[in-house]
């Protein structure tokens, strides 16, 4: 009895084969969310898409380091799954907002733990890939955790950014009836910023979600995530990109919107400087 239990316990460490069967249930998994409305299909497509530009950063950034090829793949597995739970939050919610319905991370990890996706894998790389998914989205990096925990999550909460920065800027651009409506939480669309959440930036502080009050005050929570990027990699990215300047383009032109953009763009040059 001992000897098939432990039998039953050996695992194929991840590799290229087991990350193609990851992609193609992914694949299949978005697909089973479309319908006939097109409203819906938008909001959809838009996390599909998205799941692909966080592959695609998280590529970058693993280039980057000096990572072996099965922690890189190890790294497209976490970004490939990270918001494996925003399908069914929106199918039941009709939202994309934590608060008003239920944790899209936690609701991932509990999706990949009921569909058996890892189970072909050791223990160890299984929960690596849960834990990753389940607190990418959490305000602050927990303290105490294991080394190899932190890299994958400090390697998603990046690459997670640096594609949610893209969504938004075209979400900003484009007329309301094109836009996939769950994007924007719900805020009322005013040129007006709460003080408290303009003295964040003041003080290179992260913005909490729950101090907004117009979409304005979105705006700039999504310019206080650069205080939370960890990669060099990450900054560059970000710069060459420009997503700094087209965010601040759709902000209010006021003397203390002004301040809070120079505070951000000082503390980006400072953490550039470091790494050149």
């Amino acid at each position: 009895m001992e000897a098939r239990v432990e039998q039953a316990e050996i695992r194929e460490l991840m590799n290229d084969s087991t990350f193609d069967r990851m992609k193609s249930w992914f694949a299949g998994y978005c697909s089973s969310f479309y319908t006939g409305n097109a409203a819906d299909n938008r909001n959809i497509r838009l996390k599909e898409e998205h799941t692909q530009g966080v592959l695609t950063n998280m590529n970058l950034l693993t280039e980057s380091l000096a990572l072996t090829d099965h922690e890189r793949l190890l790294a497209e597995a976490v970004a490939l799954f990270h918001d494996v739970g925003r399908f069914q939050q929106y199918q039941q919610y009709k939202t994309f907002r934590d608060a008003d319905s239920v944790n899209h991370a936690a609701l991932g990890a509990k999706i990949l733990a009921e569909e058996e996706l890892l189970v072909e894998l050791p223990a160890e790389e299984r929960q690596t890939i849960i834990r990753a998914v389940a607190q990418h989205n959490v305000f602050k990096i927990p303290t105490g955790l294991a080394e190899r925990d932190l890299l994958f999550l400090r390697l998603i909460r990046d690459a997670d950014k640096l594609d949610i920065w893209r969504v938004f800027i075209e979400f900003y651009a484009q007329p309301d009836e094109e836009r996939a409506s769950a994007v924007g939480l719900g805020f009322p669309d005013l040129p007006v910023c709460s003080k408290e959440v303009l003295a964040c930036l003041l003080r290179h502080e992260m913005v909490d979600l729950t101090m907004l009050k117009t979409l304005s005050d979105f705006k700039l929570l999504q310019l206080s995530w650069v205080h939370d990027l960890n990669f060099p990699a990450s900054f560059r990215l970000m710069e060459e990109r420009d997503y700094i300047n087209k965010l601040a383009a759709t902000l209010p032109a006021t003397r203390e919107v002004a301040a809070a953009l120079e505070s951000v763009l000082a503390f980006v040059e400072q953490r550039m400087a470091l790494s050149r």
